[in-house]
């Protein structure tokens, strides 16, 4: 005991203001008659030579720090500092110190300061602070250790030094080694002494740490060490989990030894991170990022490995597609590939693609086919996740293969329509199956996720393709749930259930504000249904009534003539009864105002004959022709329609009529505008697209508040191009 009180190291201040380490010995205190003086002397524990000797001068300035340290300066620029392992050992020599000067031992200072320039000399000492000295590896030392270990945790410097330490002297396979033994003498305390010692060492955020940590040598150890946290009553078996109940499962045998030992390696370094590490506060997050960043780059080179193992990804496909098969082997090859998507997630975008690449050239999607649609909720579950995959990394690629699967395959057995009727068919309550692929196929069919598809052409072949071979599918319960049948029942159930979706779901298309959409709907004569479901619900209140109430208010709103003038001219009469809303009345009155504002256009434009205006107004024409050209190019909008002469019985505008009869009406409406501006004299008459300013009063003045509130009701129209005004000036 008295030799360790004496166990000291020595440090001495370099040139570059760090401290160098002279050597660890015995030190002592004796008379040197060759300095006149008593001494302090270090000598070597093994052979017992002279490391350092200082003479102890009556008026040089010592000082005392943290219990354990001797700090003092013996000329310029050339500190000293004393690292005792006991604190007993510290003290004595901090006795012999005092009585050779005359001090009181119990001052941390020996003298005073006596000018300004001693001060800035002793000042000029770097903090000892920053000195870390471990005790040596024995039981004894285990409480002193961890505090060490959790003390230097606040500073960068001394974290550096103690990984330093730690690397250099093989103190962690010693700690390892304690480990055993306390586990042998069922040393509680020995033992949480340890996990504090192991999880502050995983807190030094050392890479070279962790190569020394997470060998098979000592991984396991380790494992034992953070099981025994004494905030648990009883330790968890965590070591038991890894070796027993995680088995190692090879879906295909691996022959490469390297890839198997970094696969259980990454294994267990991720149960250490997710499960026996605490969840690091807001202020440590940076704590674990070298633990979490070799997560990261094993994860790389094992998914590099596999890419690169032809062999051994053919074999899987191979097993994935045979139909001997057996369910429990398909389910581990489905979770294996599932697995390798999540670990391909950790690659760079270019080498990501290459793996895709390499998954469509083996045949993942023809296999994804065959078992996305199986009984089993878990294969169909990782199915879909690695459908998920795939989609999020690559939509033009599987858009290409249902298109080339399509010319094949003519009975409609398609992997896009298997995805839709897993869809429908979802049999679980919270639909989260339905939601997952729901989102796929809405990646699959959004124009704005066609960006990088080389031509336009290529674009609209799919959305045709969908339309004509898939649409039916995905409809298919809307149109059953909404049949004639249906609708017309008397039941409140069947009209209220059912019908309302219809009528949201049209309700959609109309506020896409398309006039294609709307050509559609009034060549279909898709009001009918929707006017006799109204008719047949009678007096109810109910979701069906406000839904196709808010639909026709909606309409009046936004004034969409060509939907307005429809509704009135065929159906007006039908509802004309109805008096407990005010929208069919609403809709009427727009309709007449539209009306007159066509007949006033229709008296302000005068006939003229072609001939004279095109003798007169040549000139003018190439004049406008150019001006137009250059507004609509600095704009860059659609150049404004000339005005439509409509036709004598029906004042309306008609859309989607004879583009024929547009074409000419356009023609008239040039000429006559020409003229005008040969003859100098201008009127300025707005288009007949551009109607009523749009509000949300009523023709009565009373306000109206929609029944329903959809995404398309924002400021803007969506979708719509912008309408370009007609500017005219003499």
């Amino acid at each position: 005991m008295a030799l360790r009180r004496r166990r000291v190291k020595v440090y001495i201040l370099n040139d570059h203001r760090e401290w160098d380490d002279l050597g660890t010995g015995l030190i002592s205190s004796t008379y040197v008659g060759r300095l006149q003086g008593v001494s302090l002397l270090v000598r070597s524990e093994c052979n017992g030579s002279l490391i350092w000797e200082s003479k102890i001068n009556t008026h040089t300035r010592y000082q005392k720090q943290q219990e354990s340290l001797i700090v003092w300066s013996e000329a310029e620029n050339h500190g000293l500092a004393l690292s005792f392992q006991e604190r007993a050992g510290c003290q004595a020599i901090w006795k012999d110190i005092c009585r050779v000067q005359g001090k009181d031992p119990s001052a941390e200072i020996t003298q005073d300061l006596l000018d300004e320039s001693e001060e800035e000399q002793f000042d000029e000492i770097p903090d000892t602070s920053n000195l870390v000295v471990l005790p040596n590896c024995e039981l004894n030392n285990l409480e002193q250790i961890a505090g060490l270990v959790n003390t230097v945790l606040a500073s960068p410097i001394r974290r550096e030094r103690l990984a330093l330490i730690l690397e250099n002297e093989n103190y962690i396979k010693k700690l390892l080694q304690l480990f055993h033994t306390c586990e042998t003498l069922e040393n509680t305390e020995g033992l949480h002494h340890l996990h504090a010692i192991i999880k502050g060492i995983l807190f030094l955020n050392k890479t070279s740490l962790f190569e020394i940590m997470f060998s098979d040598e000592c991984i396991m150890d380790v494992v034992g060490c953070l099981e025994y946290d004494p905030a648990l009553a009883q330790p968890k078996r965590h070591r038991e989990f890894l070796t027993q109940v995680a088995k190692f499962k090879e879906v295909i045998p691996i022959t490469d030894c390297e890839l198997k030992q970094k696969i259980r390696q990454t294994h267990r370094l991720q149960y250490i991170h997710d499960i026996l590490l605490p969840i690091p506060s807001m202020f440590e997050e940076n704590m674990l990022s070298a633990l979490t960043t070799c997560i990261f780059f094993n994860k790389v080179e094992i998914v590099n490995l596999l890419q690169n193992n032809d062999k051994f990804l053919s074999e899987v496909f191979a097993q994935l597609t045979a139909k001997t098969t057996a369910d429990d082997q398909l389910r581990e090859l489905v979770f294996f590939l599932k697995e390798f998507c999540a670990f391909s997630q950790t690659l760079q975008p270019q080498s990501k693609d290459a793996l895709f690449q390499k998954f469509t050239r083996l045949g993942i999607l023809p296999a994804l086919k065959s078992v996305i649609g199986m009984d089993n909720l878990q294969i169909r579950s990782a199915a879909t996740d690695i459908f998920v995959y795939l989609v999020e990394r690559s939509p033009s690629m599987i858009r290409r293969f249902i298109m080339d699967e399509a010319l094949l395959c003519k009975d409609g057995n398609l992997l896009i329509t298997i995805i839709i009727e897993q869809m429908i068919g979802d049999t679980d309550p919270e639909l989260g199956g339905a939601v997952q692929l729901m989102g796929l196929l809405r990646s699959l069919l959004d124009p704005d996720n066609m960006l990088a598809v080389p031509s336009e052409r290529q674009r609209s072949e799919f959305l045709n393709f969908f339309y004509k071979r898939c649409m039916h599918v995905l409809i298919g319960p809307l149109l059953a749930s909404t049949s004639e049948d249906k609708c017309e029942k008397d039941n409140t159930g069947g009209a209220s259930k059912n019908c309302p979706g219809a009528v949201r779901f049209m309700r959609r298309m109309i506020g896409r504000k398309d006039e294609l959409y709307n050509c559609y709907i009034i060549k279909g004569n898709l009001f009918e249904p929707v006017i006799n479901a109204l008719l047949n619900n009678g007096t109810r209140y109910n979701m069906l009534n406000s839904a196709v109430i808010e639909l026709f208010e909606y309409i009046r709103v936004e004034n969409i003539k060509s939907l307005v003038a429809h509704i009135v001219e065929k159906f007006y009469k039908a509802v004309e009864s109805i008096e407990y809303v005010q929208t069919f009345k609403g809709l009427k009155i727009k309709y007449e105002q539209e009306k007159e504002r066509q007949s006033q256009v229709q008296k302000n434009l005068h006939p003229i004959l072609p001939s004279k205006i095109l003798y007169e107004g040549a000139n003018v024409f190439e004049e406008i022709e150019e001006v137009s050209f250059k507004e609509d190019k600095e704009e860059g909008g659609a150049i404004m329609p000339p005005l439509e002469t409509p036709a004598p019985k029906d004042h309306f505008p008609n859309h989607c009529g004879n583009m024929t009869e547009i074409e000419k009406r356009k023609v008239n409406a040039d000429k006559t505008n020409l003229q005008e501006k040969a003859s100098g004299d201008f009127k300025f008459t707005p288009s007949l697209s551009a109607g009523v300013a749009n509000g949300t009063s009523s023709p009565d003045g009373s306000s109206v508040v929609g029944l329903v509130k959809y995404p398309e009701d924002e400021d803007g129209e969506i979708g719509a191009p912008p309408r370009k005004r007609l500017h005219l000036s003499s």
